[in-house]
């Protein structure tokens, strides 16, 4: 059974920091690449980073410098590290396969970041 289960999330101010974690079952965890994704109000669902089951990493030009995606492969979690925030961070931050075309459709709940300016 696929499970995804993010945690972290949070209120804060403007270029305050937050710790997401995700704790993905082995069957989708092991032998793929992992992203997190956001998606805002109104908005489209956003790859914001991946990391391959290697540790190389990719992000999207809007966090690329802030953000930070890492994985432990030995507890099959995820983790994104999020510093210098900025209102349009605000988002629920999901984790899944990636890339999206990959991605299981059996997303978890998601963790709100909420971002005061």
């Amino acid at each position: 059974q696929v499970q995804l289960v993010e945690s972290g999330g949070g209120l804060v101010q403007v270029g305050g920091s937050l710790r997401l974690s995700c704790a993905a079952s082995g069957s989708i965890f092991s032998g793929n690449a992992m992203g997190w994704y956001r998606q805002a109000p109104g908005k489209q669902r956003e790859l914001v980073a991946d990391i391959t089951r290697g540790g190389s990493t990719t992000y999207a030009y809007s966090v690329r410098g802030r953000f930070t995606i890492s994985r432990d492969n030995a507890k099959n979690t995820v983790y994104l590290q999020m510093n210098s925030l900025k209102p349009e961070d605000t988002a629920v931050y999901y984790c899944n396969v990636a890339p999206f075309f990959r991605a299981s459709p059996h997303w978890g709940q998601g963790t709100q970041v909420t971002v005061s300016s």
